[in-house]
């Protein structure tokens, strides 16, 4: 943090203060040029100074500290900060309110400016369910001549989105709307971007359509990429709906760019419907939008997850010639598909080429050989990649980590399986239960599978 004014000396001996020097924003570095050595800092320098002002929520106790340095400093911003301060601390919006008050009585040169009020507002879903403070807010802000503005819309409905008070955010919008200002763009897709999260899409769009009917609030390309990405995502995949969607964006003289191109494809791919996916790659080209890498690597996890890998290694090529260089995103969805595919030595010969391509593989290229290589019955090579695993400290997927127990103990390596257990508890790349689970019903499996003759 910046050194602290002179005028603010006597502040630091105050016994509710726990850092002063929090009240003011970090001065810019000065490097020392090549022939200088760099200063060591001083031990006040080397302090913490994301502490609290304040020790304490209670009022009283912030309104005697105020009064002891009120005085102290001629910084215009010096109330702001101290408002701040306190009011990540209060219980309650309603003591920030009559904090702020205090600070008007008490100091009668400052006059609050907007960034006052937006200090309020920030922290006015602290701790309540109801809108009445964030109104008293508006109405104080009103009476000190100053207009509520978009940004002041943004900072009201950023708060409650964060406070999960998604009902209150949509009720504040349209009475911002009404009474003030509509928002701009980016409250309003803030805020439908929250609702895709927690609402039903039909609500989402009652939303929408009352915004523009009322108030004359459109939704933009923007508007329309988070609904398609919500759509083709999660549980409630919808690609029909994404279409539509898509359709409309047309009618509205919308140019869909690349990301809600590859929104589309991811969809067609999770669902491994590849042949689906090519066909939007293909209208994206004659659409004059230029693929990405997020594009072919969309595309080769799809066409990889459908079995089609061959096709998926031709884009290899593609990839090189618009300039865009497989990464281990791109490796590893070959490798899962040749893995599917039951070519494990062929995901083998993969990994070598992308080391020598200078492409270092992670944690889930590692977990997909693993798995590949159990399902390929394997053994050996696996253990030489949980070796590898481990050495990383990398952590185990739950398939993979399933799939490996299971083939140490069909091969009677027991003592080893218990390892990779607890390897998995202490990286906690599974639940102490879910890996317990695992381990439990595999041994059951193979002491049934003893009884009945089929393992040895």
């Amino acid at each position: 943090m910046g050194k602290i004014p002179p005028s603010f000396r006597s502040a630091i001996a105050n016994p509710n203060l726990r850092n002063p020097s929090s009240l003011f924003r970090p001065q810019p570095h000065h490097f020392p040029n090549k022939h200088q050595q760099p200063r060591k800092p001083s031990k006040q320098q080397q302090k913490p100074s994301s502490l609290p002002l304040f020790k304490s929520p209670n009022l009283e106790d912030a309104k005697k500290l105020f009064n002891s340095i009120a005085n102290s400093s001629s910084d215009p911003r010096f109330p702001n900060s101290l408002l701040h301060s306190y009011a990540k601390l209060a219980t309650t919006p309603s003591d920030s309110i009559k904090f702020f008050n205090h600070i008007t009585k008490t100091l009668p040169s400052f006059s609050p400016d907007r960034s006052t009020f937006h200090i309020l507002l920030s922290h006015a879903s602290n701790n309540s369910n109801l809108l009445s403070p964030i109104h008293q807010t508006l109405n104080l802000m009103l009476a000190a001549g100053i207009t509520p503005d978009t940004a002041t819309a943004d900072v009201a409905v950023r708060s409650l989105c964060s406070a999960g008070r998604l009902d209150h955010a949509v009720e504040l919008i349209k009475e911002f709307a009404s009474k003030h200002c509509p928002p701009d763009t980016y409250t309003f897709n803030f805020l439908v971007k929250h609702l895709c999260k927690s609402s039903t899409i039909t609500t989402v769009y009652a939303f929408i359509d009352e915004m523009r009917e009322k108030f004359d609030v459109k939704p933009d390309l923007v508007t329309y990429t988070i609904l398609i990405d919500n759509v083709c995502n999660g549980k409630n995949l919808n690609l029909r709906e994404a279409m539509r969607l898509v359709s409309v964006l047309h009618e509205e003289g919308f140019k869909l760019d690349c990301f809600v191109y590859n929104t589309i494809m991811k969809g067609y791919c999770v669902l491994s419907r590849g042949s689906e996916a090519i066909e939007v790659y293909n209208k994206m080209k004659e659409e004059g939008v230029e693929p990405d890498l997020v594009t072919y690597n969309t595309l080769i996890f799809g066409l990889s997850k459908s079995g089609r890998v061959t096709e998926a290694r031709k884009l290899l090529r593609v990839m090189a010639e618009k300039g865009y260089f497989p990464d281990e995103v791109t490796y590893t969805s070959l490798m899962n598909g040749l893995c599917r595919k039951g070519d494990a030595l062929g995901a083998l010969a993969l990994l070598g080429e992308m080391e020598a391509k200078g492409c270092s593989p992670n944690a889930c290229t590692y977990n997909t050989l693993l798995h590949g290589l159990c399902k390929a019955r394997l053994v050996e090579k696996a253990v030489k990649f949980y070796q590898v695993i481990r050495a990383g400290g990398l952590k185990l997927d739950t398939a993979s980590y399933g799939t490996f127990v299971r083939a140490l103990c069909r091969d009677g390596r027991i003592a080893e399986a218990y390892e990779v257990f607890d390897y998995a508890v202490e990286s906690k790349s599974l639940t102490d239960v879910a890996a317990y689970s695992t381990l439990e019903s595999t041994l059951k499996w193979l002491r049934k599978a003893k009884e009945q003759g089929l393992a040895i």
